[in-house]
């Protein structure tokens, strides 16, 4: 048994030591925005916070987590879906098949939250996450969208 602060919950979690983070949170717990893309850490699909950091969960051993640290995934980056990059993404629809769009929106937040005026060289160098449908035009316009809103309510 292991216990996790899964978006501001502490949750109790019964998995086998080498099990990745994503499938606890996607099997155990239900969280299932969270998606499995490639299984070695390179898609991003899997990406989630680990204490304001983005983590790619798939290759994550859950049981590696220290109780304290806090896990958010994307149902807990906000309730009602009003955090900027969220608004930004729906503003200028930026999915198309929306598949990897969950962990873009993890990266695209801890990336704002580092470096709320992030430049074209910080957004290539942050945003690692791959996306068949090749959104990543509209992925930059909607960061930059976002840092303006962010800037601007501050």
């Amino acid at each position: 048994m292991m216990k996790l602060n899964v978006n501001g919950h502490e949750r109790t979690v019964d998995a086998e030591a080498d099990t990745p983070l994503l499938w606890v949170l996607r099997e155990q717990l239900a969280l299932t925005g969270t998606k499995y893309g490639c299984g070695i850490a390179q898609c991003g699909a899997c990406t989630v916070h680990l204490d304001g950091a983005p983590v790619r969960s798939c290759v994550l051993p859950a049981v590696s987590i220290k109780p304290q640290q806090k896990i958010v995934t994307i149902e807990g980056l906000s309730a009602t879906s009003s955090h900027p990059v969220q608004r930004a993404w729906a503003e200028l629809d930026v999915p198309q098949c929306g598949f990897c769009q969950s962990g873009m929106l993890m990266a695209a937040a801890a990336l704002l939250k580092s470096k709320p005026n992030p430049s074209d060289a910080d957004i290539d160098a942050a945003m690692t996450n791959i996306c068949r449908c090749g959104t990543y035009n509209r992925v930059r316009a909607a960061i930059k969208m976002a840092a303006a809103g962010t800037r601007s309510s501050s």
